[in-house]
């Protein structure tokens, strides 16, 4: 399967290079890395490590089976026009926050599938990307169902060795998906410290919070996702990355626009009530990124 990576980043470069021990991949991202990559290969580290060599360019390939989209969530609309002059037979999203894969399917004449990652990646140089934690893809249709083309997709990632689900529920799966990266990303990204802090004290509740306010307005929109389940998610990826420092805290730490717009801001935007936690949250992180523009307009 020719699978082209859009947002050879972090995450899609370390989802590239695993896939490139199977498959024809084209990692589409920035120099210097693409560059690295095209001239000497990618060398993965960590919880596993390979060297593959994989395409690589700035602009997506003529054409491809899949288009794998893991770019940030607010370039999802310039992901979409870049790919409309690619021949694809399936896009698949594996990016955090909601409403990325109905912008990608304004857009594009092919079936575009839902999914959530929870491999843990950081690009530490142009050309390696450390491997810090095991997780899965779970992946479908969009609008839930069984899925032949999602059946044909998950069998290509288990071919290449990624741990891979096929479901039937992913709405709520991306809602699932969602409460957990409201509780983890912007919590761990203002209080500076790694996903492991939010299994104990003041970071546990917090995270808790989050969570539930996530569900409940998961419930509003027609999704049952309880506070239990919400919660537990949450803690359960807390305590099994712990280690790891999530990608809203690597933003921060490299002074990069976040993603709080697709994640706590979108649980803002959607509910019907109050969502106070979401809302500080979002407010603080709009504020971090605002920098001292605020002091110039005063």
């Amino acid at each position: 399967m020719h699978i082209a990576v859009v947002g050879a980043g972090s995450l899609g470069t370390l989802l590239g290079g695993l896939l490139a021990r199977e498959h024809d991949v084209t990692l589409v991202g920035r120099e210097p890395h693409v560059g690295t990559v095209e001239r000497e290969g990618l060398d993965v580290v960590g919880a596993e490590s390979v060297h593959v060599d994989p395409a690589a360019d700035t602009d997506p390939p003529d054409s491809a089976d899949l288009a794998l989209v893991a770019v940030k969530s607010y370039d999802t609309a310039d992901a979409a026009a870049a790919l409309t002059d690619c021949s694809l037979d399936a896009c698949l999203s594996v990016q955090n926050g909601m409403g990325n894969e109905s912008t990608l399917a304004a857009e594009l004449d092919c079936p575009v599938l839902a999914g959530t990652c929870t491999y843990g990646a950081r690009l530490a140089d142009p050309g390696r990307v450390e491997f810090t934690g095991r997780g899965e893809v779970v992946l479908g249709a969009r609008e839930g169902g069984p899925s032949t083309l999602a059946d044909d997709v998950g069998a290509a990632f288990d071919a290449a060795g990624v741990e891979t689900t096929v479901a039937t529920d992913m709405p709520t799966r991306l809602w699932e998906k969602l409460a957990v990266n409201a509780a983890i990303n912007a919590t761990t990204a203002l209080a500076r410290v790694e996903n492991g802090a939010l299994t104990a004290g003041p970071g546990r509740e917090l995270a808790a919070d989050a969570a539930r306010e996530t569900a409940r307005v998961a419930r509003e929109q027609g999704v049952n996702l309880s506070n239990e389940r919400a919660i537990s998610l949450a803690r359960r990826v807390s305590r099994d990355t712990a280690a790891n420092r999530s990608s809203m805290l690597q933003d921060v730490e490299a002074g990069r626009r976040t993603e709080i717009d697709a994640i706590n801001g979108y649980v803002v935007e959607h509910g019907e009530g109050t969502v106070p936690v979401n809302e500080t949250l979002t407010r603080l992180l709009r504020l971090w990124e605002a920098g001292d523009e605020g002091d110039e307009q005063s």
